[in-house]
Formats: C-alpha cells, structure tokens, sequence
C-alpha cells in the first residue's frame, strides 16, 4: 500500500475532486491525508479523511479578486507547511491542487514525487499559464517550467463537451501526461417527473451575486414548472425577493437535485456545469466573474450546442426567454442527453486512483 498528501484549499470547485479521490484511494487500502486551509476542516473530516488545517494560514477567508487569488497562490506558506507535514507523514505521491504554485515550486526543489490535480477546463488553464508566467516570473515563481518530480496532470473532467470523445490511450504516470479522469459525482440519467429548472449560482459572493440572484429569480416568476433554488452560503433568502412556489434550499447535492433537473441555471462553475452535464441535463450559464474559467466554460457549452451562455447583466425577460428555449429545444436536450451517456462511461475517480497507484508504483 502507498501514501498519499493531498494539499488544496478552500476554493468550492475542487473540494468535490480532492474528497472523491482521496476516498476512493482509501477505500483500497492506502493511507491518505488531506492538508488544507481550516475552513475546510469539517467537510473532509466529515467525509471520513484524515485532514490538517495550514498552520501559516489561521481563519482563512478566499479573497476571489485577482490580487487575492495571486496572493494565495504564490503563498510560500503554504509550501512550508507541507514540508512540515511530509517530515511527519512521507508520501509516496503528493497530489497538488494545480493553483498552488508555491507549493508545486517547492516539491520539485525538493525532489518530491507529486501529481497536480485540475478541476476546470485544461484548455483554460494551459492558456492563462501563459499570462501567469509573464506576472510571476520577476517573483521567481516556475509556471511553465518543466518539472523534474512531476507525475502525471490529473483533470477531473472531460475533454471538451462535444461526443464523441477523443479515443482514449492507455492510463499513464508519465511526466506532465495530460489525463482526463471524468467527472467526480455519481450521475444517472434525468428523468424529472416534471419539467424543472434547478438554479444554482456560486457559493463565493462575488461582487454581483445578489444582483444577479434576483434577475434570475425574476426570470422564473410565474413559469408553469417546476422551480428549485439553491441559494448557498454566501447570501441569506431575505437579501432577494423569491417569487411564490419557487422550493428554496441553502444547499443539495447533486445527486439528490439533478436527477430530477430539466434544466440547470448556473454561474459556470466547473464543478456544477459537468455535474449537470453528467446526468444530461442542459446548462445556461452566467459568469459571475470575468477573470475565472466561467466564461470559458459557458461558451464551452454553447459551442456544443448542450446549452447557452449570457451576460450576468441580461434582463430578467431575456433569460426567461433563453430557459423557456431550453426547456422546449429537443435538440439541445438529445445533445445533453447522448454528452451525459458519454461522461458517464468514465469511471472518474477510479481513473484518478488508478493513475496515482501507477505514479507510486513507478517512484519505489
């Protein structure tokens, strides 16, 4: 049996990604722990993970504008921190959320095996690494350098949203291979009872959120279906107006939601994007946030023709018109349909598992 470090942080997407493999490797047999940001404490404590919290960052709070992720990303922090926990607990692989850059830096220095996990698009990532490298070069931050102790790029997702997939080569721990693992929630095929719309923004309040609940909420008053509203942590049903007969939630897992979802409204997030893909369930999408991969991921899904993407400013008519469209486009909904037959067949987090036993059997 090996031993895993996972090291992420608090940033909503890529919690799902981090639990759902870190488990499905405990479940057989290896020994996992998880280091994070103490905001996070009790959710990976809660799905049965071994966690400690960064001891360089007491009560984080993500700061999402640019200069706050830049800051969090190049934290040398948290790069100490997790040499301080491979000198308690050795790893045979590191897995590395991919925005850590610090972190990713100091491994490679040090001659640690580690393996770095992207919960977006790669297309995205790969493009803005270009830009990264331009800013951070002068703080001697490595972005596109080639990293010696690298193992493979684990991307939890699939590639692109057009089927039929690209034929798939054999799972590899090659240096800087590129493998997609598939999405990271369990998904069904939907069959709602009755048409449904399920609205699901960000749980970061991002400058326009409240604003941007309440032209969708807008949208939806007095449509003869089915309305389910996820609201979130970020903000309180009392700072919007809910139309009456619209079903308010705090939080529901995707599993519980979408299969029953006719149709997902959304901000882009990666995560809730392929999930409701998964269980073919066609998106609209508005970024919240201009800088981030929701934009990317929206018109993603429109070039597929599995859904649409607007302007979080577009009046509360227009998006009613583009959800009574996709509730009644029977192209769209065959095409989301057959995408999620198709992100179904990959087993995610087994694939993810798999790839990490290769990359620990290759360093003994």
């Amino acid at each position: 049996m090996a031993r895993y470090v996972f090291v992420t942080w608090d940033g909503g997407g890529n919690r799902m990604p981090t639990i759902t493999i870190a488990r499905a490797l405990a479940e057989r047999g290896h020994e996992v722990r998880v280091l994070g940001h103490d905001s996070q404490t009790d959710a990976y404590r809660a799905a049965g993970l071994a966690f400690a919290p960064f001891t360089s960052a007491p009560g984080f709070v993500l700061d999402p504008r640019p200069v706050g992720l830049l800051r969090l990303f190049t934290d040398y922090g948290l790069a100490d921190d997790t040499v301080a926990q491979l000198a308690a607990f050795p790893a045979d692989v590191v897995v590395v959320d991919c925005m850590l850059l610090a972190v990713l830096d100091v491994l490679d220095r040090m001659g640690q095996r580690f393996a770095v996990l992207e919960h977006t698009l790669h297309d995205f990532l790969a493009s803005g690494s270009r830009v990264l490298e331009v800013v951070l070069w002068p703080r001697g931050v490595r972005v596109r350098t080639p990293r010696r102790h690298a193992t493979p790029v684990l991307v939890a997702s699939v590639p692109g949203f057009d089927v039929p997939f690209p034929s798939r080569p054999a799972l590899s721990a090659a240096p800087g291979e590129v493998v997609y693992t598939g999405a990271m929630t369990r998904a069904v095929s939907a069959q709602p009872a009755a048409p449904t719309v399920v609205l699901s923004l960000s749980t970061f309040r991002f400058p326009d959120l409240v604003t941007t609940w309440q032209r969708v909420l807008d949208a939806v008053e007095g449509l003869d279906v089915r309305v389910v509203a996820t609201l979130g942590p970020a903000m309180a049903v009392g700072e919007v107006r809910v139309p009456h007969g619209i079903e308010v939630h705090e939080w529901m897992p995707h599993d519980e939601l979408l299969p029953n979802a006719t149709v997902l409204v959304g901000h882009g997030g990666h995560g809730t994007t392929v999930a409701a893909l998964a269980h073919g369930v066609p998106v609209l999408v508005l970024p919240l946030d201009a800088t981030s991969d929701q934009p990317r991921v929206g018109r993603a899904v429109a070039r597929a023709g599995v859904g649409a993407t607007m302007s979080r400013r577009t009046d509360a008519a227009t998006i009613r018109r583009a959800i009574r469209h996709a509730l009644g486009d029977d192209a769209m909904r065959d095409r989301a349909r057959r995408l999620g037959d198709a992100i179904r067949t990959l087993d995610g987090p087994g694939r993810a598992a798999d790839v990490l036993e290769l990359s620990a059997d290759a360093g003994r």
